[in-house]
């Protein structure tokens, strides 16, 4: 379903309104509801099993919502309802991921990798791959060299050759988000990025997301535990527990928030 939006200038990239997942009888989501708008960084907080990547899984139509919407609002003015797309769709309306588990090509090079994901922005089809007229080799050409140029822009260009299982584990987070990028999305979810980093990777990588939200005009949902990092990055944060929405504000104000700091950071008994 899409249909054009009167003015898009004050409402968000990404709105979850009352969002719910059922699997059998099991509520996973209870009537969730976000927002992200242009430019921001927005992070999602909660225990273990609060449900946090179930959503991303909503909002990405890996799941479909049993009740509720996910709304996207492109640049150029429409407004998509995903949850009737297919992922691929909705990485072609420009919003792209990453995982908790990191799922690269690992047989495959750094720079096909990369370059596997720029094919959504392309025109050739099966007979322009079988054929290979000038215009699919030309193209061709463009992937390969905009794919390097990611490279370049996340510090792996001398790597391009290598097989993705050959990285470090640093290394292989940068190249999923390279991945990611290639995709040309406004809108960059990331699921638990800084997961088994060490301090001064991870202190990296949160300067890494505010280059490129800069760089490429971004706007970023991200689930983290690492909560240094989760105050210093984001615009605002969203606490979930048990599957609901408990708290959302800035990093401040959720910080003092009672009802997180004893569901989620630990009540002070002092």
């Amino acid at each position: 379903m899409m249909q054009a939006a009167s003015s898009t200038a004050a409402l968000p990239v990404l709105e979850v309104r009352d969002l719910s997942k059922r699997f059998g009888g099991l509520l996973a989501l209870s009537d969730v509801n976000l927002n992200i708008h242009q430019g921001e960084v927005v992070a999602l907080i909660g225990p273990n099993g609060a449900g946090k990547t179930t959503l991303f899984n909503c909002i990405t139509s890996i799941y479909t919502p049993s009740e509720g919407q996910v709304v996207l609002r492109r640049p150029q003015g429409e407004e998509c309802i995903l949850n009737t797309h297919k992922p691929h769709e909705v990485t072609r309306l420009g919003m792209a991921r990453t995982f908790q588990n990191i799922r690269l090509f690992q047989g495959m090079t750094v720079l096909e990798n990369v370059m596997i994901a720029r094919h959504c922005r392309t025109r050739a089809g099966v007979f322009g791959a079988l054929l290979r007229p000038a215009w699919v080799r030309r193209e061709e050409r463009a992937i390969e060299e905009k794919s390097y140029t990611l490279l370049q822009y996340m510090g792996l260009e001398s790597l391009y050759a290598e097989e993705a299982r050959n990285l470090s584990y640093g290394q292989q987070r940068r190249l999923e988000i390279a991945r990611a990028l290639a995709t040309e999305p406004f809108l960059l979810l990331l699921d638990e990025p800084a997961a088994g980093m060490n301090p001064q990777e991870t202190l990296e990588l949160k300067e890494m997301v505010l280059d490129i939200r800069k760089a490429f005009n971004l706007s970023v949902l991200l689930i983290e535990h690492d909560m240094s990092m989760v105050m210093s990055l984001s615009d605002r944060i969203y606490v979930m527990e048990y599957g609901c929405n408990i708290a959302s504000g800035t990093p401040d104000e959720v910080r003092h928030n009672k009802q997180v700091i004893k569901a989620y950071l630990g009540e002070d008994d002092a």
